[in-house]
């Protein structure tokens, strides 16, 4: 990946219905050149292309991030069966404190009590869970920062 793919994904992480023609002039080069390094960067797996949902303007008030403590052995199997989970939206095996950290949305606290107690808590392995509850978001940003 060089400079100028850095360049490309950057305006992609801005507006991600950038046109291949916008992002050329943008940058300064052909419309076919970043057309054929989008096609390679997704080719790769470098990059997706996708839509992501503002699970607040649909309903979900109940945004929370879960850390769970985990019997060693069940670590991975406890995560795979969290990810299974629709009310889910990531997971990631950690270290530290907890053993997974997962997102959640859900319509209402009353929600997620019930999906922490009769989901989560009921999956073999699960020895402990602490929720951390977002109050407010100040940022939503699903990229991150490139090196040029």
């Amino acid at each position: 990946m060089d400079e100028l793919d850095t360049r490309i994904i950057s305006l992609l992480q801005e507006d991600g219905r950038a046109s291949n023609a916008g992002i050329a002039r943008e940058v300064g080069v052909s419309e076919g050149t970043v057309r054929r390094r989008l096609k390679q960067l997704i080719e790769e797996e470098l990059i997706r292309v996708v839509a992501l949902l503002d699970h607040s303007k649909l309903g979900y008030a109940s945004e929370a991030l879960v850390g769970v403590r985990v019997a060693p052995d069940k670590v991975t199997e406890v995560a795979e069966r969290m990810g299974s989970l629709e009310e889910v939206n990531w997971v990631a095996e950690t270290t530290g404190s907890f053993d997974i950290f997962a997102w959640t949305t859900l319509e209402t606290s009353s929600d997620l009590g019930i999906f922490l107690r009769t989901k989560i808590g009921t999956i073999p392995g699960v020895q402990r869970t602490e929720t951390f509850v977002n109050l407010s978001v100040k940022k939503r940003w699903y990229g991150t920062a490139l090196k040029s």
